[in-house]
């Protein structure tokens, strides 16, 4: 039985960059911020790069994340839901969370009515004009036949060069995003263009590392949700409104 809160949205933890000892100390804030929210929350969306990589082999899953992984356990049991989005990162996510811990995982878009206001969440990647590159790479990233070619090296080999691949990141880097222009920002005119088709209250998204909240007019608001290693950014919505939060300037 799901009970009765708030929604809770977060996304881009990127657990495991850009050193053990500093994603232990960020998934150490996460679980003090679920534990803060677990009061009150009926549902938790973690809108994808929750982990900086994630690979589920046959009998093999990624060392670490246990305290945050029994925190997730901890809610399901509970009654509060746990969504869990692919992300660009950890999109080969097929079913160890799901079966062990009870979360629901979700690959692309969700479309979630809830207290009258209608949500358009994803995590972000490949929408909107441009990055041809990047959308093919998704496209090959996804195919069954990479996920079972990957599935055959071993898994030392394989976190080695997820390992590499995560030091060129930007968020391993510690990049911050800067505004650019809501006519520069993709997801605002991706968000503007669905706008005039159907009509959502809100547009939710991760990918960006940037927290915004931009009114689109009509009715609509975007919530770009940012990351935890800047900015330990986060939404809620308490049934009326949306709100973009910030943990440790609450407490």
């Amino acid at each position: 039985m799901i009970k009765a809160g708030k929604l809770y949205f977060a996304s881009d933890f990127h657990l495991g960059v850009p050193s053990y000892e500093s994603s232990l100390q960020r998934e150490k804030r996460i679980i003090d911020w679920l534990e803060y929210i677990k009061h009150d929350a009926a549902e938790v969306f973690l809108m994808g790069d929750v982990f900086d990589f994630w690979f589920e082999y046959k009998h093999v899953i990624p060392k670490g994340y246990i305290r945050f992984l029994a925190k997730l356990a901890e809610l399901v049991s509970m009654g509060i839901k746990v969504t869990l989005f692919k992300g660009n990162h950890d999109m080969w996510m097929f079913g160890y969370l799901e079966k062990e811990i009870g979360v629901k995982i979700v690959s692309d878009e969700l479309i979630l009515m809830h207290s009258g206001k209608r949500f358009y969440l994803h995590h972000g990647d490949g929408l909107g004009p441009g990055d041809k590159k990047y959308k093919i790479l998704k496209k090959i990233f996804r195919s069954r036949l990479s996920q079972w070619l990957f599935s055959w090296l071993h898994p030392n080999i394989g976190m080695a060069i997820a390992e590499m691949w995560s030091k060129n990141s930007r968020i391993a880097n510690n990049k911050k995003e800067e505004f650019r222009s809501e006519d520069e920002e993709w997801l605002v005119g991706f968000s503007k263009e669905k706008l005039k088709t159907e009509h959502f209250d809100y547009f939710i998204y991760g990918h960006r590392h940037l927290p915004l909240s931009i009114d689109l007019g009509k009715g609509s608001l975007y919530i770009n949700l940012g990351e935890w290693i800047n900015y330990n950014s986060y939404a809620v919505f308490d049934g009326r409104d949306l709100e973009l939060k910030y943990w440790g300037k609450l407490l």
